[in-house]
């Protein structure tokens, strides 16, 4: 059945490598809500996603038949568009895909609140509008891991409603917007299934990804290269990443499932059983690096608080790009320190018994999307 679908952050990494797979089903038609200055900028960022999806000729006729750009923006009342644009999704929208996020960590709380709650609540309006006129089939929310914060234990594919602290104001934000989604299903009954992705790698068989993010940094980090070997202790600290591909593909499988996923949480990870160590991620990235020739000092581990206050002596003589990833680096150390892991079982079990996407081998998609993360600094140099 064909599929009308709106789309919110589609030039981000899930919603781009999502769009394409929306459109492998030929009678779907997608809206896509881009921010933009201009309706030339607008232009420029929708041809900037055609470069990124390199169709053939023919899937990209077929797609520019069935997609329409609008410029918006997912925290503006009625996502920004015209009150004509708006009463025409609200008429036809069969599914709603809210991808959009900022993904900035230590935003003051009343703007990172604006981000995440802000656009959770448009979403509610919107699917409210689309089950008023009858056609709304789903609604798949992108949300993450990060909404457990500094909760112990392994963390539950359920809704967390006690009490706990956070580790930034990203994670608060969008715990704050879950809690709002709850409230909502529970009064109106909306066909809501929340997803919450880890670390997000690229593709798991190119590694392409359409920005370099937080991941590109730790591995830079950990391979000693920006901090001249020195290193904090990483002991048996882990990391839950994800590839992209598999991100995309869950939420596209969830929104052609709605009697099998409606009301649930879907935690799109590795797990507890495949998290990867992250001194294993270390000789991984370091030995990926060698092969493209990159000078590597040795490693030199120390205790946290001594490495703190070394980082905070190298700021003022890096250059603005590695300035950029360091300060990134408190934030690693946060986390590190509450050895947290995610359960997955139940996600897992839903997709094996139903036909669901499959997750990719950890070690290879990490391997594949470093590669491709050095092949592009490869070539930019």
């Amino acid at each position: 059945m064909a599929k009308r679908i709106f789309v919110t952050g589609a030039t981000g990494a899930v919603g781009s490598t999502l769009v394409p797979l929306l459109l492998e089903e030929a009678d779907n038609f997608v809206w896509l809500l881009i921010r933009a200055e201009s309706s030339e900028h607008l232009k420029i960022r929708l041809e900037d996603l055609f470069l990124f999806w390199n169709l053939d000729k023919e899937q990209e006729v077929s797609a520019r038949n069935r997609v329409i750009a609008l410029q918006g923006d997912a925290d503006l009342e009625k996502f920004g568009v015209s009150e004509s644009v708006y009463a025409e999704i609200s008429s036809q929208c069969t599914h709603i895909i809210h991808c959009a996020g900022v993904v900035r960590m230590n935003l003051p709380l009343e703007v990172a609140r604006q981000h995440a709650l802000g656009s959770a609540k448009n979403v509610i309006e919107l699917a409210l509008a689309c089950q008023a006129s009858g056609n709304l089939q789903k609604v798949e929310y992108v949300s993450t891991v990060g909404v457990a914060g500094r909760m112990s234990g392994i963390v539950p594919e359920t809704w967390i409603t006690q009490p706990r602290s956070f580790h930034n104001t990203y994670e608060q934000s969008k715990a704050e917007a879950e809690d709002y989604l709850h409230q909502q299903i529970e009064l109106y009954n909306l066909p809501i299934t929340v997803h919450r992705p880890s670390m997000v790698v690229g593709d798991s068989k190119t590694g392409k990804i359409i920005h370099f993010q937080i991941f590109y940094y730790l591995c830079e980090f950990i391979s000693g290269a920006k901090t001249h070997g020195l290193l904090p202790h990483l002991k048996d600290a882990t990391l839950d990443t994800v590839p992209v591909d598999y991100v995309a593909r869950a939420i596209q499988w969830s929104a052609n499932q709605p009697t099998l996923t409606t009301n649930k949480i879907l935690h799109l990870c590795s797990g507890t059983h495949l998290s990867m160590q992250l001194t294993h991620l270390q000789t991984l990235v370091r030995d990926k690096m060698r092969e493209f020739d990159t000078p590597l000092p040795a490693v030199i581990a120390v205790p946290s608080v001594f490495f703190t206050f070394l980082l905070r002596a190298m700021m003022p003589i890096v250059s603005h790009t590695t300035l950029r990833q360091l300060k990134a680096v408190p934030i690693f150390l946060d986390y590190l320190a509450d050895r947290q892991i995610f359960g997955n079982d139940k996600t897992a079990d839903l997709f094996l018994v139903n036909t669901g996407p499959s997750l990719p081998p950890v070690k290879n998609s990490l391997e594949v999307a470093i590669a491709c993360y050095l092949q592009s600094k490869s070539n930019k140099n």
